[in-house]
């Protein structure tokens, strides 16, 4: 199987701080892998490297085999840790504003998932609430037929039944053959969708499984491992 994701003694020092310190990575095509660390821990900078948001201080990253640019661009699908929305469009203006600027973007699924949630269309993004701009922002993302999603903290900030909203999106609207990275420090909330995961902490991977081995060899849960791995 090929990897989708690989990074090579990557690094990102800012002025003041160590982001990443040599990260080594593999992912392979067909995951949902968690990148799951405390805040601070590396998670949004890896993230936006990948994206070509940022660029590394030392090392490489590709995508798909590629060095982060125009192409990759082409075949991965972020969600930011903050709102991206227009506020003065309305829904509709931003499915259509998604559907020129991206080629892979599927109108019809996207208008599918609306509809499930009697999401008005013609209503203005600023006179949404927080929980349907968020979702807003979701179906935006997973409406396109990407190989690499990029997700950072989908689920922060919501209430739960919008968390489980969010969750069965993801599983249920991608090709199985893409990948899906999701950045988070809500362990529990995620882990049932998860393959494998990566755990993170001040610019350092400190592990990197399946999560099947993880219960195995722990005979414990991803959450409970999390917290002991990172008990303050």
């Amino acid at each position: 199987m090929e990897n989708i994701f690989e990074c090579t003694n990557l690094s990102k020092i800012y002025k003041n701080a160590i982001a990443l310190s040599g990260v080594n990575l593999q992912i392979k095509k067909g995951r949902i892998v968690g990148l799951l660390g405390p805040n601070g821990s590396g998670k949004t900078t890896l993230i936006k490297l990948a994206n070509g948001l940022l660029t590394p201080t030392m090392g490489d990253i590709r995508i798909d085999g590629m060095p982060v640019g125009v192409e990759t661009k082409k075949i991965v699908s972020y969600l930011p840790d903050h709102n991206f929305l227009t506020q003065w469009m309305s829904v509709e203006r931003m499915i259509a504003y998604f559907s020129d600027f991206y080629s892979d973007f599927n109108h019809e699924k996207a208008n599918a998932m609306l509809r499930n949630l009697g999401i008005d269309c013609t209503k203005k993004i600023k006179t949404l609430s927080k929980g349907t701009q968020e979702k807003v922002a979701l179906i935006l993302v997973m409406s396109r037929e990407a190989e690499l999603y990029l997700l950072d903290e989908p689920i922060a900030g919501v209430d739960p039944a919008t968390r489980d909203y969010i969750l069965r999106t993801i599983i249920t609207n991608y090709n199985e053959d893409a990948t899906i990275i999701i950045s988070t420090h809500l362990i529990a909330d995620v882990e049932q969708i998860l393959s494998d995961v990566i755990f993170i902490n001040h610019g350092d991977v400190v592990l990197c499984d399946s999560v099947d081995n993880i219960r195995q060899r722990e005979g414990r849960s991803v959450d409970e491992l999390f917290r002991e791995v990172f008990r303050c």
